[in-house]
């Protein structure tokens, strides 16, 4: 390696001087590579591992690659999702003393996927439709920082499972330009077009491969980003003029943004010369109404679809145990000790990189509904944790960066608090609710 080898990053972890800079990216041997799935880039990137945790390192010029750096630093501390920029390398050379492009070396966001990998045969309407969907609120949360991102496409996101729905993180910020006073229209409409004919391109790409399903329409599919993005904007920027004693529709303007997973946090409300009028203008917006209500209650971290569908199910126990007087906050610290928490320990060791917790969680919660409506009876939780393991957990492909090594099958019924093998058996509350 030539000691001329320039590392920049915000926390250097040493172990990036055992990585092979002295060979082209191309020629890294297996032993530093982690076999994930990757999307279509103009660059090449490869995951590699480091400290026991998985990076992606893309070859590039030294300019963008400290350009990109620096706008992934930038963009973390406006919480926008996105990749963690973890170092540049740049001065690379060879054992002949030839100079080897640089590289930008990102954290790897566990449990994503490229939209190419989020199908095993063909890509279904449905699924076309939430990616682009998911795209959609993230292009509203970059427009809302100021952000042009000059290359909005499926292939520049990574979408990771939240409840059904995906949510979508920035993995390639090397065109984007921050303006501080915010975004035109034309600089707006201009990203949006540059998604819509991107997102076409890239599944008539895949309909010419034969990988996307006969009624999928490519070009309907794209525009949907449009009609999408447009409600979503109106919603969090639009203002609205009503009757003072119409007072209830500032509730309903802030509920229609919480179910879009917005929440606000300053409403402009300003009376009019008559004193008969209210306007209302979100000031500063920002994702995560449930995330943020299930962390404060819970302390658990999910997205905002796992987190609206964790705290459904919170609600119905407390509704169960509690009553509406009770103390919210006791009742979600009694809900996570005796319901999610067992039912994650449930989980056995060599399957707990399939799937996130909080997902695993809300896939229990459909699977024990299925099995009550095909069995036309009550399921207790334990036997809905057991038989989701063994029929649906231990058949699905690891998300995780890690994947764990399989072991041998666990055939006896898993058993948790209130639930069939338990010491004392309590009353299963789902059964009431």
């Amino acid at each position: 390696m030539s000691g001329s080898l320039n590392i920049t990053s915000a926390t250097a972890d040493p172990a990036l001087l055992d990585l092979p800079w002295h060979l082209p990216l191309d020629a890294w041997p297996n032993e530093f590579i982690a076999s994930l799935p990757k999307g279509i880039s103009r660059h090449l990137v490869r995951f590699a591992h480091l400290s026991g945790r998985v990076v992606a390192i893309k070859e590039t010029t030294s300019e963008m690659a400290k350009r990109e750096y620096e706008m992934l630093r930038t963009l973390q501390g406006l919480e926008l999702p996105c990749v963690e920029p973890l170092a540049v390398i740049t001065n690379r050379a060879d054992e002949d003393g030839e100079p080897l492009n640089s590289v930008l070396v990102t954290r790897h966001l566990k449990f994503s996927l490229p939209y190419r990998a989020l199908y095993s045969q063909t890509l279904r309407p449905e699924t076309a439709t939430r990616l682009v969907d998911a795209l959609a609120v993230l292009l509203v949360r970059v427009h809302i920082v100021g952000l042009f991102w000059g290359d909005v496409s499926l292939s520049n996101t990574l979408f990771r499972r939240d409840a059904g729905a995906f949510a979508a993180y920035l993995v390639d910020a090397e065109t984007g330009q921050l303006y501080p006073g915010g975004l035109s229209n034309g600089q707006r409409e201009n990203d949006l077009e540059i998604a819509r004919v991107n997102i076409a391109g890239e599944l008539m790409d895949l309909e010419a491969g034969g990988r996307v399903a006969d009624e999928l329409d490519p070009i309907r599919v794209s525009n949907g980003i449009v009609a999408a993005y447009r409600v979503l904007w109106k919603e969090l920027t639009g203002s609205e003029s009503f009757s003072s004693s119409e007072r209830w529709r500032i509730t309903e303007r802030v509920e229609r943004l919480n179910n879009l997973g917005f929440d606000i946090e300053e409403l402009g409300i300003k009376i009019g010369e008559t004193g008969t009028t209210v306007r209302i203008q979100p000031k500063v917006v920002d994702a995560g109404h449930h995330q943020r209500r299930l962390l404060r209650l819970t302390g658990l971290d999910a997205e905002e679809n796992q987190a609206r569908r964790l705290l459904n199910d919170l609600d119905s126990y407390r509704a169960s145990y509690g009553g509406a007087d009770s103390d919210e906050e006791m009742m979600a610290h009694e809900w996570l000790v005796r319901v999610f928490e067992p039912v994650v320990r449930a989980i056995p060791n060599d399957l707990k990189g399939k799937l996130e917790p909080a997902e695993v969680f809300h896939q229990l919660l459909d699977h024990r509904w299925y099995m009550a409506q095909n069995q036309s009876r009550d399921i207790p939780l334990a036997e809905a944790v057991t038989s989701y393991v063994q029929d649906v957990l231990r058949h699905r492909r690891d998300e995780a960066t890690v994947i764990a090594p399989p072991t041998e099958s666990i055939t006896v019924p898993i058993a948790v608090p209130g639930g069939a093998g338990a010491d004392e058996p309590e009353a299963d509350w789902r059964l009431n609710v």
